[in-house]
């Protein structure tokens, strides 16, 4: 038996600080939660206890060392961007986020689905890395916001995507695609319902898909017991991924009070991803066009995401890295506290919250029988969320990545 020692423990459902933190692990599980330490003894001194954190919306598979938004499409092959993958892996869960959902590749791979590859290999511990939530690749259509060849404006003909690889328009495409997907290993189905902010044609909120592929996307998915998330901007085109049964939200910006009354009335998930509008800088280094568009969307991105805190949406933490940099995700939580979450709020959100959104009982708090994925921070969280920007402890599955 080892047992964690610390100042406290956060107990993440009534907000109580726990003291001190006494923490028993055997094998992957937490098999105690106070008393007195047994076994082995890993005196954490001041530190306070908490589940690890998870992050629902990333893409390992893009950003980290080296990679070039737009000539890494045309120059890096599937095998470098899964040596970049474990870089990135390594720096998000030493950031201590144990657990989170790759959604949504949109780059070339010949059909191959790169996020359910690493996540084997991190389970095998070939390398190391949080638990991973596969979504594959993104379904979009042609010249929609994840057609890759849309952003970096390519000539026709120049790397296009196959319906395998997410590139699919009507009925039977998309479901061909979404079968690909779950047929290798996808988990959780991502598609494109709108436009974006980085989008060069059409408004940020346009809306991707009609009615009856969204269906088609959604029924398939759910026959197979899957869910569905979807990036979504404005209104028009979040309404009608709820209405057409999409169980997640992406993003959200700019959406209005019937929008979120309608999310709370039918329970659907939103992913905000607010860091990235004050981390990417884009109105200083992209095409004056996308400037354009982020200086006129943006604050109402803001003002949106904290009218959907105040109604009571069911948010859950995700940072869209590489949007922000791969292992400073704690910065969504501190966004979102500045968007008007409770500290408390925002690490529910990275824990009980995003445990329901990906379906599992055995993690997001520190409980007997869950899995001891447990990370340590320096002070009192609910008084200072930003500790989790800086973690100097990090467990996954009864395994110390750092201390």
């Amino acid at each position: 038996m080892l047992t964690l020692k610390a100042a406290g423990l956060l107990d993440v459902d009534t907000g109580e600080i726990i003291r001190p933190g006494i923490l028993k692990i055997e094998g992957e599980y937490i098999v105690g939660v106070g008393g007195q330490p047994e076994g082995e003894v890993i005196d954490l001194g001041d530190l306070v206890l908490l589940p690890g954190l998870m992050d629902m919306e990333l893409n390992l598979l893009m950003g980290g060392p080296g990679e070039n938004q737009f000539t890494s499409q045309m120059r890096d092959d599937p095998p470098l961007r899964m040596m970049r993958a474990t870089q990135n892996a390594r720096r998000t869960l030493r950031a201590g986020f144990t657990t989170v959902r790759n959604l949504g590749l949109f780059c070339k791979t010949g059909g191959y689905l790169l996020d359910v590859a690493l996540m084997k290999a991190i389970d095998n511990g070939w390398v190391d890395g949080p638990r991973i939530v596969p979504a594959g690749h993104a379904v979009t259509p042609t010249g929609g916001h994840l057609d890759p060849t849309m952003f970096g404006q390519f000539a026709p003909h120049v790397l296009q995507l196959t319906v395998e690889e997410g590139l699919a328009n009507g009925v039977d495409e998309v479901i061909k695609a979404v079968r690909h997907q779950i047929k290798h290993g996808a988990q959780v189905i991502k598609m494109c319902g709108s436009g974006g902010t980085m989008t060069l044609t059409g408004p940020a909120g346009a809306k991707h898909y009609s009615d009856a592929e969204v269906l088609a996307i959604t029924d398939e998915a759910h026959r197979r017991g899957l869910r569905v998330a979807a990036h979504t901007h404005g209104s028009e085109a979040v309404t009608q991924m709820i209405e057409c049964g999409v169980d997640c939200i992406e993003h959200a910006f700019m959406i209005d009070d019937d929008t979120i009354d309608l999310m709370v009335k039918r329970g659907t998930y939103l992913v905000a991803t607010q860091a990235l509008i004050d981390g990417m800088q884009v109105l200083n280094t992209s095409d004056p066009r996308i400037q354009a568009k982020a200086a006129r969307d943006w604050p109402k991105a803001k003002a949106s995401i904290s009218n959907a805190i105040e109604a009571g949406v069911k948010i859950a933490i995700g940072s869209d890295a590489p949007a922000i940099p791969h292992g400073k995700n704690g910065n969504e939580l501190v966004t979102m506290v500045e968007r008007g979450m409770t500290p408390l709020q925002a690490i529910q959100a990275a824990t009980i919250v995003g445990a329901d959104l990906i379906d599992v009982t055995d993690r997001g708090r520190l409980a007997e029988g869950l899995l001891a994925d447990v990370i340590a921070v320096s002070d009192n969280p609910l008084q200072d969320i930003r500790v989790v920007t800086r973690v100097p402890f990090v467990m996954k599955g009864g395994k110390q990545f750092i201390y």
